[in-house]
């Protein structure tokens, strides 16, 4: 399946001025058939998104961000966005344990966190939010891991746990129509 993503919302002035931007920058493919080409206008679109997002989570130069994510165009999106505010990406590998990633996410200090819902690995659905809710949970036992926000990247569309206070779906922050999720 290709899943070309466009964006409407694409800064039309940007692209006449810069002759790249209509060059696809990322091609992802990934399970199970499934493929994704951003253009160099779309990848800075989103970018600048999440970078505002980020921004009214609270984010400034210096903070750090912790993105959970498996190999997704959006860990690329979340990478530009910590650049454009010069804030720091702290990479929290899906492949830790709970324990793991407790510890790294008291460790790195972000108290914002990027992750998915679940992804695909192998041809089966693994989780990967419900492991970050177990990490947090943990820390939170300890007391130390409070005041979290959590970005949620739609990739598997599977049922999750959601804090209504603390979880927040990636689209809807940077105002992105479902058809781009």
């Amino acid at each position: 399946m290709l899943r070309r993503v466009t964006s409407e919302h694409a800064d039309d002035a940007r692209e006449r001025q810069e002759p790249q931007a209509s060059r696809i920058a990322l091609t992802w493919n990934g399970e199970p058939g499934r493929r994704e080409e951003l253009t160099h206008g779309m990848l800075l679109d989103q970018a600048d998104r999440a970078a505002a997002a980020l921004s009214r989570l609270g984010v400034r130069a210096g903070d750090r961000v912790a993105v959970h994510l498996p190999l997704v165009p959006e860990s690329v999106i979340a990478t530009l966005a910590c650049g454009r505010l010069d804030a720091i990406r702290t990479t929290l590998p899906v492949s830790l344990t709970v324990p793991e990633l407790a510890a790294r996410i008291q460790e790195s200090s972000a108290r914002v966190l990027i992750t998915a819902d679940a992804a695909f690995w192998d041809g089966a659905v693994r989780p990967v939010k419900a492991l970050l809710d177990h990490a947090l949970a943990r820390g939170a036992a300890s007391g130390a891991l409070k005041d979290r926000r959590v970005l949620v990247v739609n990739r598997c569309s599977r049922p999750i746990s959601w804090k209504p206070t603390r979880d927040l779906w990636w689209h809807d922050s940077l105002g992105m129509p479902a058809a781009l999720r």
